[in-house]
């Protein structure tokens, strides 16, 4: 299944179109008219689902349904790379390298279309919105898009890994991210007389402090733990000690249980420094992905499709959050790496990604999907049979 000069030319088009004009998680809508666009003029059926943004498409016949999924949104970064075709919108950037991955699922849709005849079953095309925000792909699963589908396919570009390359393991690949926000509050007052008050920065410094312990002392250097405090906000002038702070941040794990333990040590150090001082605090957890966790038998099927064309290497974890986990708690997925050569990592203003790649990232997608699609028809040939004999 080779990509045509043509159709890979096309391609990069897209992909440089797109960078040009990114879109904030649910803002997506010129994007999602470029994509259905695309499939139109393929004649690619596009499912009425009740989605603003993102899309679902199918090809193929009765059988086996699998689906492959693309993430469509951009970030709030002001990008610094002097491409010819850097993004024309203020503030903001395909910093994460997700018009990669659109126009990429684009290009294997081309070819699936051409060779809808020899499928041997469904492929289901999600281009997901608001993967950023950790929405996008509960709204697609809400929405029905999982609705007969019983394996998913999906990857990431990886700028750390060179191009040619495909990282896949099985099991923890990225992590558990759970997202906080405490709100710590006391007793506003004047600079000058703060024994009239009860100040929550003083209380809130120490928490940050104290938070780092749960790593350094309460879990096991055996297991992954990260928490980070990222934002702290409290205090408009000078001379006034506020009434409140609002402290952010990630916890990111990869076990279930330290994952819990964490997350009650946190609450108890928060409670405790404010309760000994005698002020108010209020932890929100807000919803985020569970680990990214890799299917095993999923996992050596894909690495046997996709090693006629690529280098297989096994990648390091990483503590990237992914809310591809969300599908794999639905039903067997995998999630891969695929080599982008690239200087920068993630989020950065000078992120990039080379069009080299983009012909891989294309073929994974079309040799996993008709392997995999290949193997759930001749399992359900093969059950048909036996209950039959019997």
């Amino acid at each position: 299944m080779n990509v045509s000069e043509e159709l890979l030319a096309e391609i990069i088009s897209i992909r440089k179109d797109i960078h040009q004009y990114p879109e904030l998680s649910g803002e997506e809508y010129r994007t999602t008219e470029v994509i259905k666009s695309f499939l139109k003029e393929r004649s690619i059926p596009i499912l009425p689902l009740d989605l603003a943004t993102g899309v679902v498409a199918e090809i193929g016949k009765e059988g086996p349904v699998i689906a492959l999924r693309a993430d469509i949104d951009a970030l709030p970064i002001t990008e610094s790379t002097q491409l010819s075709y850097q993004s024309k919108v203020q503030g903001v950037m395909h910093a994460c390298g997700h018009d990669f991955h659109t126009a990429s699922l684009l290009g294997a849709a081309a070819i699936l279309k051409e060779r809808e005849e020899k499928l041997k079953g469904r492929i289901r095309l999600i281009f997901q919105p608001a993967e950023e925000q950790n929405l996008g792909a509960r709204q697609v699963i809400e929405a029905g898009a999982l609705e007969g589908v019983e394996q998913i396919i999906g990857y990431h570009n990886k700028p750390d890994l060179p191009i040619g390359t495909i990282g896949l393991k099985s099991g923890h690949l990225m992590a558990a991210v759970d997202q906080f926000e405490v709100i710590i509050t006391g007793v506003g007052t004047h600079a000058a007389a703060p024994h009239n008050g009860n100040d929550p920065l003083v209380t809130a410094s120490q928490i940050v402090t104290s938070l780092q312990t749960i790593v350094s002392r309460h879990v096991s250097p055996l297991d992954t733990v990260v928490v980070s405090v990222t934002k702290i906000d409290g205090g408009n002038t000078w001379n006034v000690i506020p009434e409140s702070v609002v402290l952010k941040g990630t916890i990111r794990t990869f076990k279930e249980d330290i994952q819990q333990k964490t997350k009650q040590l946190f609450e108890q150090i928060v409670t405790a420094y404010a309760g000994a001082v005698n002020q108010k605090s209020e932890i929100i957890w807000i919803p985020s992905p569970p680990s990214v966790h890799n299917d095993l038998i999923l996992t050596e099927q894909v690495k046997e499709a996709v090693s006629i064309f690529a280098d297989i290497v096994e990648p390091e974890v990483t503590l990237g959050g992914e809310d591809f986990a969300f599908y794999q708690q639905e039903i067997p997925g995998i999630f891969a790496f695929i080599g982008t050569g690239a200087p920068y990592e993630w989020h950065h203003p000078n992120f990039l990604v080379q069009d080299e790649a983009l012909v891989y990232a294309i073929q994974y997608y079309l040799y996993s999907a008709t392997h995999i699609i290949n193997h759930l028809k001749a399992t359900s040939k093969k059950r048909l049979t036996e209950e039959a004999l019997h």
